[in-house]
């Protein structure tokens, strides 16, 4: 394999710019348990800090960069992979980019943390695990697109919490309780922890 190529631009002088270190926010969690209003939440508290940041969301990904991918176990993985990268890429330029899909596998989510913090192609950058917990019970009654209907009813395969299994963080970085807790709360919670890690 080639040796990466290097930016004329150094990861410092970007970090000097934006002011912060770039970094990786990984949500997980059920469908419906509220990882894209979370992302949305957090991208708009960092923007008014004058953080830059951007939010990688399982549908647009999936319009776009995964299109080619189903939900087998193998397709998962090999989507959760490019999302590792492209938001590792996204953080050595400087932003916080957030990401938001349901990463059922603990494996997968750990490569994507290797990913992040790997120093092959320079210093790695920080890398936070949010597990997005909210009950099953709870998911199914906010059901926003109606797929877990679909999915009890048949019309879905391998639809992670009632076909496929999720696997909950075994030691995640932050805990949401969004069954419980409100988005305002939850933003609070996220920020204290990751502030201090992107913080020149």
């Amino acid at each position: 394999m080639a040796e990466p190529e290097q930016s004329a631009v150094t990861r410092t002088d970007r970090e000097t710019r934006h002011g912060h270190r770039g970094a990786v926010v990984w949500l997980t969690g059920l469908s419906g348990a509220g990882k894209t209003t979370m992302a949305g939440a957090l991208e708009r508290a960092l923007f008014a800090r004058q953080v830059t940041v951007f939010v990688l969301d399982g549908d647009n990904i999936r319009r776009g960069l995964s299109s080619d991918l189903g939900f087998s176990a193998t397709d998962r993985r090999e989507n959760i992979r490019r999302i590792a990268e492209v938001a590792r890429l996204f953080a050595d330029a400087g932003l916080i980019a957030v990401t938001a899909f349901i990463s059922p596998y603990a494996s997968d989510r750990d490569r994507a943390r290797r990913i992040a913090e790997s120093t092959e192609a320079g210093p790695g950058v920080p890398f936070l695990e949010v597990y997005v917990d909210a009950p099953l019970s709870v998911c199914e009654a906010r059901d926003p697109k109606g797929l877990y209907r679909k999915a009890r009813d048949g019309q879905i395969a391998h639809f992670t919490g009632v076909s496929d299994p999720y696997e909950p963080p075994a030691q995640p970085d932050v805990v949401l309780h969004t069954g419980r807790d409100g988005i305002e709360v939850c933003v609070q919670q996220l920020l204290a922890h990751l502030l201090p890690l992107i913080a020149k």
